[in-house]
Order: C-alpha cells, then sequence, then structure tokens
C-alpha cells in the first residue's frame, strides 16, 4: 500500500477523476428506480445469497457508504467492510452474526466499552460470555465459542495486549478488535491475524463530534453476513454520515499524529503534578490519556474551561470524562474495579488546541481538586 497519509485523502476516491468529479457524490436515494422487476429480482436473490449489490433499495447498500467502506477496508488491509448507524450497532452485528453460525460463546478480555460490556453481560442478542485475561482467553474458548472480543488500548484503562500472541493462542476461534482508541493509523490488528476489526466511527475517524456511525472490517464472508444482519435490522448508515466519515479519513493521520504529541506532553507533565498518583499512557502512544487523582475527580471535571467536559473522543476538541460515572457506569461497580476503571480515573482525549493552553487549563483544574 501506498503511504498511509496518501491512501487516506485518496482511498473512496480513485474513480472520482474518471468521473469527472472533485468530491465524491452524496446520494440520498433511499430506492433506485428500475423498470425491469425480473432482474430485480434476480439481484435481490443474489443479495439473498451472499452477493454485494446495491441500487434497490436504501437499506441493502447506498453508494456513498460504500465509498466508505472501502476506503476503511482498504487503510485497515481488508477486503471488505461494512458500516452501521452506530459503534453498537456495529458491536451486535458482529455478536449475531456469531449467533447465527450457531456459536453463541463470546470470550471478553475486559476492560471493554462499557456499553459493549454491558452487552455481553445481559446476554440480550441470545449470547454468553466468559470473561478472562489475555492469558487466559484460549483456555476459556470453547466448541460454540463464536469470539474472542478485545479492546486494544483498552477503554478507559489503556491497558494493551499482544494481538499476535492472542490470535495464535486461540486458534481457529476469530478474534475481534476493537481498534477504535488506535486506528488504522497506529495499528492495523488484521495484520496480526485479527478476523474482524471494529470501529466506533464517532470517534476518530469522524473526527470532528458531528457524525454518528460503526464499522467492522473483514473478510469476504463475514461482510456478506454482517450485511444481510443490517438489512434485516435496519441499522443502516445514513448517506450524509458516510460522506462526512469519508471525508474525515482525509485528515485521519495528521489529526491522529499531531493529538498523539499532544498527549505525550500531557501525560509527562500529569506524571509529575502533585494532585496525580497514576498516569496511563499507551506504548504506541496515542491521543488518550487516563489518570488517577488524589483529590476529587468531580471537582476537576467541573473545572476546566478550555476542554471540553463530555463523554466521546476523537474530535479535534480536548475531551474529559470520568468513566465510572459515564461511560462504564452501567459495569458493575466491582467488575468496574476489577478491570482498573478506579473511582478516581479521569479519561482525556486530546485534540488539536495549543499544548501550552491545554496544560494551563488542566493544571488549573487539578489544583481545584
Amino acid at each position: 500500500m501506498t503511504n498511509l497519509r496518501t491512501r487516506a485523502v485518496h482511498a473512496g476516491r480513485d474513480d472520482l477523476t474518471d468521473l469527472g468529479l472533485h468530491a465524491a457524490p452524496l446520494d440520498f436515494s433511499t430506492t433506485y428506480p428500475s423498470r425491469d422487476s425480473a432482474a430485480e429480482a434476480r439481484r435481490i436473490d443474489e443479495f439473498a445469497a451472499g452477493g454485494d449489490v446495491s441500487g434497490i433499495y436504501g437499506r441493502i447498500g447506498n453508494p456513498t457508504v460504500e465509498r466508505f467502506e472501502r476506503a476503511l477496508a482498504e487503510l485497515e488491509g481488508f477486503e471488505h467492510a461494512v458500516a452501521f448507524a452506530s459503534g453498537m450497532a456495529a458491536v451486535s452485528a458482529c455478536l449475531l452474526s456469531a449467533v447465527q453460525q450457531g456459536k453463541r460463546h463470546v470470550v471478553g478480555v475486559r476492560p471493554l466499552y462499557g456499553s459493549t460490556d454491558h452487552l455481553l453481560t445481559s446476554g440480550l442478542l441470545g449470547t454468553e460470555v466468559t470473561w478472562a485475561a489475555p492469558e487466559d482467553a484460549a483456555s476459556a474458548v470453547r466448541e460454540d465459542t463464536g469470539l474472542v472480543f478485545v479492546e486494544t488500548p483498552a477503554n478507559p484503562t489503556l491497558t494493551e495486549l499482544d494481538i499476535a500472541a492472542l490470535v495464535e493462542r486461540c486458534g481457529a476461534v476469530p478474534v475481534l478488535v476493537d481498534n477504535t482508541f488506535a486506528t488504522p493509523v497506529l495499528q492495523r490488528p488484521g495484520h496480526h491475524g485479527a478476523r474482524l476489526v471494529l470501529h466506533s466511527a464517532t470517534k476518530f475517524l469522524g473526527g470532528h463530534g458531528d457524525v454518528m456511525g460503526g464499522v467492522v472490517a473483514c473478510d469476504a464472508e463475514e461482510a456478506a453476513r454482517l450485511r444481510g444482519i443490517r438489512f434485516a435490522t435496519g441499522a443502516v448508515l445514513h448517506p450524509l454520515a458516510g460522506y462526512l466519515l469519508l471525508r474525515g479519513l482525509s485528515t485521519l493521520p495528521l489529526r491522529v499524529t499531531a493529538a498523539s504529541a499532544t498527549a505525550a506532553i500531557l501525560a509527562e507533565r500529569l506524571a509529575r503534578h502533585p494532585a496525580v498518583t497514576a498516569v496511563h499512557h499507551p506504548r504506541i502512544g496515542g491521543p488518550l490519556v487516563a489518570f488517577e487523582v488524589a483529590g476529587d475527580p468531580h471537582a476537576v471535571i467541573g473545572a476546566v474551561r478550555l476542554i471540553t467536559p463530555a463523554v466521546s473522543l476523537g474530535s479535534v476538541d480536548t475531551l474529559i470524562q470520568h468513566p465510572a460515572s459515564l461511560t462504564h457506569r452501567v459495569v458493575a461497580e466491582h467488575d468496574r474495579e476489577e478491570a482498573g476503571i478506579t473511582g478516581r480515573l479521569i479519561r482525556l482525549s486530546a485534540g488539536l488546541e495549543d499544548v501550552e493552553d491545554l496544560w494551563h487549563d488542566l493544571d488549573q483544574a487539578l489544583k481545584a481538586c
């Protein structure tokens, strides 16, 4: 592949010059007329058999969304990608795909995003989960295990694991990696053997806090199942969201690189701050920093003035939140604590502001606690 920074600009757009276009077209159609009903019937049969077709109805496919899917698949190093209305819709489709294949058991490695943890624990979609440490995941695999579900760096502790080693230990069981925090800029799990790579596209892929979506990169067989589930459940990505996500990919390497540099400086300074008792920053880098405070974390959140106190991450502005109160509130307190999500843990997603302005705001907020 050409350099990732170059491909991020051109992926999903390689045909535009031949079409006489500069910006990718935005297709809002919900249905696509045809005078040949017999041909349409054959195409619907082809889709039902696992074919990749579009141009019939918006719930089957949309050309703008398909451009985003092709681009993300290329950046992650896969044949296909399937986009959904949200990250959790993507998670749900992956679980339903395993159930559809008669593999209802999932091995989960904590911590995971709070809503993912909740969905797995609840068994709402007919799955059963066994929680295991990375080194014990293989021993938790059963005959009906359909997925080993991991997130690295993990939300919100930024814990990392060796994807290649986990894949090797788990053998034929597909490993799904939530790559939301790292993005293909910092790691491509597929290169280490992961069979599915999931993103909450709402975060870094969109990058501006104004679009919601999810996407799964995978092989052709899994993509066909996921498209069928998306069609049946209606969890489609809106064309405008697909357009914005494709546009977001073009600046993804620049944004992640710049925000990662800022996060590294903030992590270093936080480690020396008297109000901070621990700092977590991934070895691979990235824009996320988690830290624990000696005082009241809620006072820190309430005292920031430049930094945005809000859930989510990956935006151009820096976001700060208290995981135990927000993103991981749905996880039982005992399970949170066991996963390292303490009541004093704060998660920060560095944006594109000047690092000195951010540090001034953080420092004065930490003094407030």
